[in-house]
């Protein structure tokens, strides 16, 4: 089991060594926890899994060894079928589990750069006069969904507008398609991908216990029908293992049940757990809605698309949330070559804040044409690196920065010219 990449934990590699060597879901900035070398995805919380799992299993081998044993004598040979059926569904619950738990949800890819953004008519500088254009996004961009207005929200962390439904899970990190919720039981994200798994899970597991609880009354009725016949308290006493598996399903019929009946509602209105807590759309109109039947078809028996992110794949310069794999480090190395200082605004630029870069010349550098062949070679061998590492302006203001050394350094070449033209008139008039 490996945990993914987070940008905090210092790998110690330079960028040739990620690239080409490690695989995307080494270096994933998500939360999510990876098993069999990217083949299962789970979300930070998959120890819950565990004790889903528990849960589960417990109680139906209670059932098989305390409860069915007895059932397959009663109604021998033909009660072998009731272990057999109880066998048979609980393992259709666990791997509904688990495949609404290890695959993808809908994650929707990072981008490495934010999208183009829009330049303000005003600008700011620093002391030394090199213009720095600020750059904003519109934090919302309105699409039509079957004719309604649909505003879509810019996501910070993965520096992308997130489509239509989709939202961004602060448990795994990531922004997931047609996201419903994140579930703790599960231990991941419901979205477009497992969403069919996970009411197959809950509504399985509701049938489940409506089965253990029928039949283990038939197990009380057994024994109040015994020779000789036994009240229900004493039925109870002589098999606890019924009363107590009666008692537990019941319980936990109200929490799957439940969460059934809320389901259907939801697909029969084509709504999202999230949508129907934080738009209720009964006070408004249902851009998605397409009819009960429509609706239902559509979630559970379409085709389920494909992951967009393949996580075994070998990272490459383009891969989605690499910029943070030593590149800022290197940048930092190379400013320091070129004789920059960088300062940097408050805000994180993988979080697409609003950050901007200053870049001054060092005050002790006496050689200005030195300095540029050097900046500018410099510069040259680092390029690819600055890219992930810095905003697409930074080129931008690296050039005024020059243009403005070339300028400072004609300016003063030209007082010092003039000065030695009034010494040398100065030197000729005391002669005379």
């Amino acid at each position: 089991m490996s945990h993914s990449y987070n940008g905090t934990t210092g790998l110690g590699e330079s960028s040739a060594d990620v690239i080409g060597t490690k695989r995307v879901y080494e270096v994933w900035k998500g939360s999510n926890v990876f098993c069999l070398g990217g083949r299962l995805i789970f979300g930070p919380d998959v120890r819950s899994l565990f004790l889903t799992l528990f849960l589960i299993i417990a109680p139906i081998v209670v059932f098989c060894v305390f409860v069915g044993r007895h059932l397959m004598k009663d109604f021998s040979p033909s009660g072998v079928a009731i272990v057999v059926v109880t066998v048979a569904h609980t393992s259709l619950v666990l791997t509904l589990l688990l495949m609404a738990s290890a695959r993808d949800p809908g994650i929707v890819p990072r981008n490495a750069h934010p999208p183009e953004p829009e330049d303000e008519s005003s600008s700011s500088s620093d002391y030394s006069g090199a213009m720095t254009p600020r750059l904003r996004l519109p934090r919302t961009k309105d699409v039509i969904v079957n004719g309604v207005v649909v505003k879509t929200k810019y996501c910070d962390t993965c520096m992308l507008y997130r489509p239509p439904r989709c939202s961004h899970c602060s448990i795994c990190n990531n922004c997931v398609e047609r996201f419903d919720h994140h579930c703790p039981w599960v231990g991941q994200c419901i979205g477009r991908r497992n969403y069919p798994y996970f009411f197959g899970f809950v509504s399985s597991t509701t049938l489940l216990c409506f089965f253990i609880i029928a039949m283990c009354a038939l197990r009380i009725k057994n024994l109040m029908d015994g020779d000789p016949p036994l009240t229900v308290w004493r039925a109870l006493k002589k098999s606890p293992a019924s009363g107590f598996l009666m008692a537990y399903a019941f319980l936990a019929t109200w929490f799957v049940g439940g969460l059934t009946g809320f389901h259907i509602y939801l697909m029969s209105t084509n709504q999202t757990t999230y949508e129907n807590f934080r738009y209720r759309y009964d006070k408004r109109i249902n851009p998605f809605d397409q009819g009960v039947l429509k609706n239902v078809w559509d979630i559970l028996f379409s085709r389920v698309p494909p992951s967009k992110v393949n996580f075994r794949a070998a990272v490459t310069p383009d891969i989605a949330g690499l910029s943070s794999l030593n590149y800022r480090q290197k940048a930092n190395d190379n400013m320091a070559v070129m004789g920059l200082k960088n300062e940097k605004s408050k805000g994180d630029i993988e979080m697409a804040d609003n950050s901007s870069w200053m870049v001054k010349p060092t005050k002790d550098l006496e050689n200005n044409h030195l300095f540029l062949d050097k900046a500018k070679q410099s510069f040259e061998e680092s390029r690819n690196g600055f890219e992930d590492a810095f905003p697409e302006d930074f080129s931008k203001s690296f050039s005024q920065a020059q243009h403005r050394t070339r300028i400072d350094a004609h300016t003063r070449h030209g007082h010092q010219s003039e000065k030695q033209d009034l010494g040398g008139s100065a030197l000729h008039g005391e002669n005379q």
